[in-house]
């Protein structure tokens, strides 16, 4: 009988464990899953990127997109039950994931050389894909020759009107600062003290009767189409969209811009590391990232893109000659140490 028992125990620890082995094979052998936000841009992503990729190595791709839910690659990590690998991701999160450990450190001797990437795309967890810009807009229809600045964005004498602004105190706070001639290099400095952060709100509170508030990427050129106001704080690309799209002239001021990046992570844990490291190296080739910025009117991280952009398309993107010149990129690490504070306030202010 206690031959028996042993037999039966030994007999379903080996069906246990050959069921382990299979549900660990089955995870290594599973196609490289990449996820990106879907729509236009994954679009763009698939013809430069997914696509060639799979051609060129034989290594299947199966794509999944997301809205930014942290919440959902903080669970695979702590279950270990990890379905996706590489995952399009901004800068907050990726600088915030890679804290968490929830990001794998990249091995940049097999992805590129640092010194062939734009500052900022070659971060420990994170290999900067694509770059985004704030800027703000107005009709070139209606205004034949509108401000060159933010300082002139607030003259509502010379222009007068609405302004549209992002309601939010990221960008908003620099962007106030830039307009009453803080230097770019600067903003940081002076925002990091208390005496900064006023003199922000007080330039807010000059613009405040004439400001329109927006919330997502589409209502800046919506509400510039519908006269509600006479300018506004956009991103750079969703401009281009509309004037392509509806022929629209709404021009883009660079001066002054705040640029960010979105990266490329691998989830900690993902068993498709190397071939989501094979991936991350394609996608950082000058050859392949031209081919999806002739697509989006974002800014390339490769050095020698511009070379294979198109004519007409090289001067809408934020790092054309002389876009990135009088920038300022946007300084992630201290809107994690501050953000939370500074958005209290600010949607206060707003709601006074």
């Amino acid at each position: 009988m206690k031959h028996k028992l042993l037999q039966r125990c030994s007999l379903t620890f080996a069906a246990m464990a050959a069921a382990c082995l299979f549900s660990v094979g089955s995870a290594q052998a599973r196609d490289l899953t990449i996820v990106g936000w879907g729509g236009t841009t994954q679009a763009a992503h698939k013809v430069a990127y997914f696509e060639p990729f799979s051609k060129e190595t034989g290594i299947k791709i199966v794509e999944d997109s997301w809205s930014g839910e942290m919440a959902k690659i903080r669970g695979m990590v702590e279950t270990g039950d990890i379905t996706w690998d590489v995952v399009q991701v901004e800068a907050p999160e990726m600088f915030q994931g890679c804290e968490e450990g929830l990001f794998e450190t990249l091995d940049w001797s097999r992805i590129t050389d640092r010194s062939n990437l734009v500052d900022g795309a070659a971060a420990d967890c994170g290999a900067g894909i694509l770059i985004w810009s704030t800027v703000f807009s107005y009709d070139a229809d209606v205004i034949r020759n509108g401000p060159k600045n933010w300082a002139e964005f607030w003259d509502v004498k010379r222009w007068p009107g609405k302004r549209g602004m992002r309601r939010g105190a990221k960008m908003t706070l620099e962007i106030a600062l830039l307009a009453d001639g803080v230097p770019r290099q600067e903003v940081y400095k002076v925002l990091s003290t208390k005496a900064g952060v006023d003199r922000a709100f007080r330039k807010l509170d000059e613009l405040k009767p004439y400001i329109v508030w927006w919330k997502a990427g589409a209502e800046p050129q919506q509400r510039l189409a519908a006269g509600d106001v006479v300018m506004s704080m956009a991103y750079n690309a969703w401009v281009t969209r509309i004037n392509k799209e509806e022929k629209r002239n709404f021009a883009i001021v660079w001066d002054g811009n705040l640029y960010s990046m979105d990266y490329w992570t691998i989830v900690k844990g993902s068993p498709n590391r190397d071939k989501a490291m094979k991936f991350i190296a394609f996608s950082m080739r000058p050859d392949r990232q031209a081919v999806f910025f002739n697509r989006i009117a974002y800014g390339w991280t490769a050095k020698g893109t511009g070379k294979f952009i198109d004519r007409d398309m090289l001067p809408l993107l934020p790092t054309a000659e002389g876009h990135l010149d009088n920038a300022l990129m946007t300084n992630i690490e201290f809107w994690l140490d501050n953000g939370e504070s500074l958005e209290q306030r600010f949607q206060a202010w707003v709601a006074r």
